[in-house]
Order: C-alpha cells, then structure tokens, then sequence
C-alpha cells in the first residue's frame, strides 16, 4: 500500500472480518476445499506483504529520521562554529574599538590643546591683519594714483607709437617699391647679359674658325713657296695672292677680335652698372653671373 499503521489495518481487517461474520445471520455454504485453501494462501501472502511493508515503511521512516537527525545536529554544528567565529570577531572589535577609543581620546585631548594656542595665535593674527589692512588700503590709494599717471604716460606713449608704426609702414611701402623698380632692372641686365653672352660665344666661335683657315692657308702659302720655287713668276703671283688671302684673314680675325673685346667690355659695364644700382641689403638674384 506504500503506507499507513500496519498495527491500525490489521486491527480495521480484523473489525471488517468480523463484522462480516456479525451481519451474516443466514447459514451459508462452506466453501470447497480448493477454494478455502486459496482463500488461506491469499490470506497469508496477504498478511505477509503487508507484515513487509511495514517493516520497509519503519525503516524508511527510521532512515529519514536519522538522516533528519543527522543534518539538523550537522546544522547545529555549523551554526555553533559561525556564532563561536562571529563572537571572536566582536570580541576582536570591541578590542580594536576600545582602542581606537583611548586613542581618540588622546588624540582629542592634543588638538583641545593645539585648538587653544592656534585660538592664541589667531588673535594676535587679527591684530597684525587689521594693521595689513590699513597698510594695505594706504598702498592701494598710492597703487590707484601710480595706475592712473601710468594710464596716462600709456595712453601718451600708445599714440606717438601708433604715428611712428605709421610712418615705418609708408617708409617700408617705398622700400618695396624700390626693391621691385631694383629687381625689374636686375632682370633686365641678368638677360641683356645672357645676350651678350650668347653673341660672345658665337663670336669666339667664329673666331676659332677664321683662325683655322688662316692656319691653313699659312700652310698652303708655306707648301706652295716650297713647291714652286722653281717657277719664281708664276710662284710670286700665288704667293702674292696667298699672301692678300692671309692678310684678309688677319683683318678679319683683327676685326673679331675687336668685337670680342668691346663686348666683353660692353658686359663687364653691365655687370658693373647692375651691382651700382642694386640696392644695400638686397642679396643678388640666385645664379646670376657677372
């Protein structure tokens, strides 16, 4: 049944037995062997599953209860430990308590101590702090007159500066207009000399040339002494004509070289002109040549 008294349901089963054979008054029929027998067997087996309930539910019963049992003295235990723990700690605390109480004490006794002298100190301060304020209200009125001619001196000062910024400013303008009117003909010169330069250089070249054919008709003058010497008449009329070609070609280089000279002295008045007109202070333009 998974419960109960055994003890309360024998007694109900014996109670509905008899109450059974109680109500019964008729005579009835005996039961047939067979049937009796199974009766009495059921019977037994009955009693006995119920005799082993019982004895299983007491002892799950009995199990429960130790367990129970068990778990409330462990409870008990721990909760005893936590009590025995938490009263060292206040015990503990009281100590550190007391302490910190004589400590404050003391501690309140040095500063109702140091409260007096600093109260002492505090009212000489006053008397030095009202003799700092009349001082002080002494300095701020020279202070205040000291401010009002400096405003004054500063306000002076502030217009001549202005009128001087003023004039810097005009006399800087002319700077710059000076410098640009003084790189405009810098770079006129720096490119009138690079003309020059170039005509220099084609004359130098043409130069170099007429010298070469006048080497080379010295040469043919020498080769065609040497060669018709013989035919003095015919002879002196080449000479004489390789001579006037010879002498042409000296004219002309003459006249080159001349031409070389002027320009070399036509640029180095240039350059001298350029490095008179530029203007002091102003550094010459980057990669010009003289």
């Amino acid at each position: 049944m998974g419960g109960g008294n055994p003890s309360r349901l024998k007694q109900v089963w014996d109670e509905h037995q008899s109450s059974q054979s109680a109500t019964v008054a008729e005579p009835v029929a005996e039961l047939p062997v067979e049937v009796a027998e199974v009766v009495v067997a059921v019977s037994k087996a009955l009693t006995e599953r119920i005799a082993a309930l019982a004895v299983e539910l007491n002892d799950k019963a009995v199990k429960a209860a130790e367990r129970k049992v068990h778990e409330v003295v462990r409870s008990a235990g721990e909760q005893r430990a936590q009590a025995e723990r938490e009263l060292a700690d206040a015990s503990e605390t009281v100590d550190d308590l007391e302490a910190k109480l004589d400590e404050s004490q003391t501690h309140g006794d040095t500063l109702a101590s140091k409260l007096a002298s600093v109260q002492e100190a505090a009212q000489v301060q006053a008397v030095e702090l009202a003799k700092v304020q009349e001082r002080l209200a002494l300095a701020e009125q020279s202070a205040k007159a000291v401010h009002e001619q400096h405003a004054a001196e500063l306000a002076r000062m502030s217009s001549a500066a202005e009128a001087e910024r003023a004039r810097h400013r005009v006399e800087a303008d002319q700077v710059r207009e000076e410098l640009d009117r003084a790189r405009q003909a810098e770079a006129t010169v720096h490119a009138e000399c690079a003309q020059l330069r170039t005509e220099l250089l084609n004359t130098k070249t043409e130069f170099g040339v007429l010298k070469i054919e006048l080497d080379n008709m010295q040469a043919k003058a020498a080769a065609t002494d040497k060669a018709h010497e013989e035919q003095s008449t015919k002879a002196g009329a080449e000479r004489d004509n390789a001579r006037q070609e010879a002498s042409s070609a000296r004219e002309a280089a003459a006249k080159l070289s001349g031409q070389v000279e002027a320009m070399q002295a036509q640029a180095n008045s240039l350059t001298q002109a350029l490095a008179g007109r530029q203007p002091q202070g102003v550094k010459p333009a980057v990669g010009g040549k003289s």
